[in-house]
């Protein structure tokens, strides 16, 4: 099990407190951001300041599941430039989104899926990113291949759009890499990737290093790292080798941490679980 020494812990605290998410950015092909969720500030634009003043290279936003007037609570032209503000006057990049109206409304065969997918594209266009995460879980986890071959129909559909906006669907699920990758094929576009997360896949049963290499960098397009309930490092899961898969394959991009804290701890449980990663980037 790794464990964070006092003098090593002490460097990563100053490398947080010191050097903003851009420059570490610059430094790190694998950049570590975090989820608004996770920070209990979902579709909250001031998930932005927090994760940078945690020390995050980057934020996850979901658009919420609350509608307003049928539309998400993010789709709004002052919130959108709430964020973009928040994010240029902290420094930091809002580093994808979440359509978590995928959780009320299924893409697996909801008729209201699609459109909720369609809004999200342009939201996420709106916020100068470019990786929008769909999710397929709870009743709406996929679990036949028919289901899968529903899903990549519609993301056939859909993909004309995500890529004149230049947005990446990234499909997160429960099933095997193999089966993601038999909804991008069916998909036809290069937009549809795999949204990946060691948590889910281990869960699952799932070879996670194995799994990572064979789908590469190219079907990758971001990560989730988490081993809920536990603080990274502290319970199943080995970071090491999954570090190591993605560094070996050439992945240059986000990982997202989405993992679980404490309401009364959330900040002091984010910095342990950043710290964590950061040495542990540092000595993989």
């Amino acid at each position: 099990m790794f464990r964070l020494t006092r003098r090593s812990m002490l460097r990563c605290v100053a490398a947080t407190c010191f050097s903003s998410p851009l420059a570490l950015a610059s430094k790190d092909k694998l950049r570590i951001g975090v989820t608004d969720w996770n920070l209990n500030l979902g579709a909250d634009p001031a998930a932005v300041p927090l994760a940078a003043q945690l020390g995050f290279d980057g934020v996850q936003i979901s658009f919420g599941r609350k509608l307003v007037d049928n539309k998400m609570p993010v789709d709004n032209p002052d919130v959108i430039q709430r964020y973009l503000s928040l994010s240029r006057q902290y420094r930091i990049p809002i580093d994808g989104t979440c359509v978590d109206q995928l959780h009320v409304n299924g893409l697996k065969s909801d008729p209201l899926a699609p459109k909720w997918v369609s809004d999200s594209i342009r939201l996420t266009h709106a916020l100068n990113t470019r990786v929008l995460l769909l999710p397929f879980f709870g009743r709406w986890a996929l679990q036949d291949t028919a289901e899968m071959d529903y899903v990549g129909d519609a993301l056939r559909e859909l993909a004309p759009e995500a890529e004149k906006a230049g947005v990446i669907l990234g499909l997160e699920d429960t099933i095997s890499a193999e089966n993601n990758v038999r909804i991008m094929d069916r998909s036809r576009s290069k937009n549809v990737l795999v949204y990946y997360d060691v948590g889910n896949s281990t869960k699952a049963g799932f070879d996670v290093v194995k799994e990572i290499r064979w789908l590469g960098k190219d079907r990758i397009c971001q990560f989730h790292l988490k081993d809920n309930p536990h603080y990274l490092g502290e319970g199943d899961i080995q970071f090491a080798p999954i570090l190591h898969a993605i560094r070996d394959i050439g992945f240059s991009g986000y990982a997202n941490l989405e993992a679980d804290a404490h309401p009364n701890t959330l900040e002091a449980d984010m910095r342990r679980n950043l710290l964590y990663i950061r040495q542990l980037m540092q000595t993989a």
